[in-house]
């Protein structure tokens, strides 16, 4: 005999001479085990699990141990927001940002109306999740237009109608600027530089801009506009840039360290304009969608612990 004895199918009545359960040992050790400890500054952008709905965003997000979590409209918007304010006071997350408002390249008529509102909104979401920045893409070339001056104008003008909103609101309009690939379908603002021209229009607090590795890491210019843009640097999003791409090239984002940015540059000269906030991994890729949350978010605490936070204060 074993030495362990049961009563049918069921085991109960089971008895041990020395030999436990293996499974109960390993409940155990994983009630005692500590919670993991992710860089205070990391925040995980939403995006980057992105089949979560925002009940379990919010879990994974703590049971990884992180202290912030970036939010996208599209899930609070499903939740509810009343139960999405719930939901982040419960959870005791800091919200970095808010994605994404924007998308306002059209002449004048009904449907950029329909987009002044609608941004109106986001910044009222922004402000009921304590999310201190509304990102903004600029948008695309509207249909027919090979206008980029004028597209990135009328970006310029919604984001004047949208200012006295902003400030009422304390959210800062924060410009992201893509990469050049997605200037004719995404966003007309493509360097830094661009982003700053249109937020150095408006007060330090209102409008600001994002700092986004995957689409400004090419940029000749790009330490010289992040010294620029100190202050007005609004949001800090980190992720990785591998080739080759993906036939789709929204979904060409990789974990940092597995691709070819340099982190502790761009990090750096980041911390040296005076930036303190939080630092978001947004990453769009197939796989990592298709991967369970709690294996991204801890696989994305760890990358950033190793290539990103040494360069942190």
């Amino acid at each position: 005999m074993s030495g362990v004895q049961t009563t049918g199918a069921q085991g109960t009545g089971a008895q041990s001479t020395g030999t436990e359960s293996t499974g109960t040992h390993a409940a155990v050790a994983q009630a005692a085990a500590p919670r993991p400890v992710a860089h205070p500054r990391l925040s995980l952008n939403q995006a980057t699990i992105k089949y979560a709905n925002l009940a379990e965003a919010i879990d994974a997000t703590v049971n990884a141990g992180y202290e912030s979590i970036g939010l996208w409209r599209e899930p609070v918007q499903a939740a509810g927001l009343g139960r999405s304010i719930r939901l982040v006071e419960d959870s005791g997350l800091r919200v970095s940002s808010l994605c994404r408002g924007g998308f306002f390249t059209m002449e004048e008529g009904l449907a950029r109306r329909e987009s002044i509102d609608d941004n109106r909104r986001a910044i009222a979401e922004a402000r009921a999740l304590g999310a201190p920045a509304l990102v903004l893409v600029a948008g695309g070339l509207p249909a027919g237009s090979r206008d980029l001056v004028g597209a990135r104008s009328r970006v310029r003008d919604a984001i004047a109608e949208l200012a006295d909103d902003a400030a009422a609101a304390g959210v800062t309009l924060t410009i992201e600027p893509l990469h050049p690939m997605y200037a004719s379908d995404r966003a007309v603002v493509s360097t830094l530089g661009q982003a700053l021209d249109i937020a150095e229009e408006f007060p330090l607090g209102v409008v600001g801009a994002v700092v986004d590795t995957f689409h400004v890491w090419w940029d000749p210019r790009l330490l010289e506009q992040i010294a620029r843009a100190g202050d007005r640097i609004a949001s800090y999003q980190v992720c990785d840039w591998a080739t080759p791409l993906p036939a789709d090239v929204l979904l060409g984002r990789h974990y940092p360290g597995d691709g070819v940015i340099d982190f502790a540059g761009i990090t750096a000269a980041v911390e040296a304009a005076g930036y303190r906030g939080d630092v978001e991994v947004e990453i769009f890729n197939q796989q990592i969608w298709d991967t369970p949350y709690a294996t991204v978010a801890a696989r994305t605490r760890d990358s950033f612990a190793e290539v990103v936070a040494p360069h942190l204060s």
